[in-house]
């Protein structure tokens, strides 16, 4: 039997992931702050047949520190809103999924349920969330709601207690969340003029959540939307995060750095699914990698070098960091598929040079290989990633189902 096609998506961030990146822009680097830097982008990704594309996104300034400002100047600081950026790129693509990153910490789940609902509604079926944690204690300052220690490497265990208790809201919020979006019935909006009724009030649903962190009434003031559920996608690096995805999400994105570690990973979020009682689909579990791409051998590395001189320091990342050709890569891609990988989130070095070198390189490679779709196959982004639409979870069975 011939292996699947890999799944293919791309973490856009600024200039790139590089933090020197900025610095070798085609164009002038205020562009990143405006809508057309990342209309480019999102526009090449799909013109690549790509799955879907993610939006990066925090309370706090970026920085090279663990936990507040770095004071630092040459390096990126500022972005824009993810959830709001993606919903204003919804109208100039019409396949490709678009991914926003919202924090679960110092938020209400009602108002990120609606925002990615919305986004839903705008994109046709395209949406997705991808939920983060905020334990940065210069962020809750922000907020004044809660207070959290300072965040150290070199105090990680006596952090532990406080990451679990984030995980258990963000639970709580992905859950809330997830029954908002279906507090509307399919065909709550009966839209009858001649009769004037617009909504069947029958089939709009309180929630009734009450739990540690949030209680929530609901309804949704947004309807069902196209995919039913919006994809929940989640970052992880350990078995409570592999815990957080396995409970909630329908995709998580992993960081081996190789064959046998991607083999080691896939059986830890195989068995977070049986610890967690997961039903349903297994998550689809794509690795993250950051790359800097030529087709001329050796490029890739000089580029990567002199942004490492304009930095002043050797770029290291949680992902595997990769450079080479695309040929090269897709090599490595094909190897980890065998370990269970179902495929990729790639993070590019910098824009638009890796981001080209992923849709105009790696794509043909994996194409030629039979590793990749030639043409988009679906309109909505859980039928790319061949998930099926969720049932409503408030909605009576149909009279053939009883």
């Amino acid at each position: 039997m011939p292996d699947k096609p890999l799944h293919l998506a791309l973490a856009l961030d600024g200039a790139g992931w590089h933090p020197a990146a900025w610095r070798d822009l085609p164009g002038p680097p205020g562009e990143l702050l405006r809508a057309r830097h990342w209309a480019r982008l999102v526009t090449e990704a799909e013109r690549g047949l790509l799955d879907f594309v993610t939006f990066e996104d925090a309370l706090g300034l970026q920085s090279s520190l663990a936990d507040g400002p770095d004071g630092r100047g040459d390096q990126v600081r500022g972005r824009l809103d993810a959830v709001l950026l993606a919903t204003r790129l919804a109208p100039l693509t019409s396949r490709i999924g678009l991914v926003p990153t919202a924090t679960t910490t110092h938020t209400e789940p009602f108002h990120v349920a609606i925002g990615i609902a919305s986004l839903d509604h705008v994109s046709g079926g395209r949406a997705g969330w991808r939920p983060q944690i905020s334990g940065r204690s210069t962020e809750a300052a922000h907020f004044g709601r809660k207070t959290l220690p300072e965040l150290r490497p070199d105090a990680l265990d006596a952090f532990r207690g406080h990451v679990e208790e984030l995980f258990a809201e963000a639970d709580e919020a992905v859950e809330v969340a997830r029954r908002l979006w279906d507090s509307w019935e399919d065909d709550a909006e009966i839209r009858d003029v001649v009769t004037g009724r617009f909504v069947d009030r029958d089939k709009l649903h309180h929630i009734d959540f009450d739990g540690r962190f949030f209680s929530v009434r609901g309804p949704s003031i947004t309807p069902r939307s196209p995919q039913g559920q919006p994809v929940v996608a989640a970052l992880a690096h350990d078995v409570l995060p592999y815990e957080f995805a396995a409970r909630g999400a329908d995709v998580v994105f992993v960081t081996p750095h190789d064959a046998t570690q991607a083999r080691s990973i896939v059986a830890q979020v195989r068995e977070a699914e049986s610890v967690t009682g997961r039903r349903g689909d297994p998550l689809r579990i794509l690795a993250d990698l950051v790359v800097f791409l030529d087709p001329e051998p050796g490029a890739a590395d000089a580029r990567k070098a002199r942004l490492d001189d304009f930095d002043g320091a050797e770029f290291a990342s949680d992902a595997l960091v990769f450079t080479g050709t695309p040929a090269e890569l897709a090599a490595l891609l094909l190897e980890w598929r065998a370990a269970g990988i179902d495929g990729y989130r790639l993070r590019p070095g910098a824009v638009p040079y890796d981001l080209g070198g992923v849709t105009r390189g790696l794509v043909p490679e994996l194409q030629r290989a039979d590793a990749f779709r030639i043409r988009y196959d679906a309109v909505t982004l859980r039928g790319l990633l061949r998930l099926p639409r969720p049932a409503n979870r408030y909605a009576a069975p149909a009279e053939g189902a009883r």
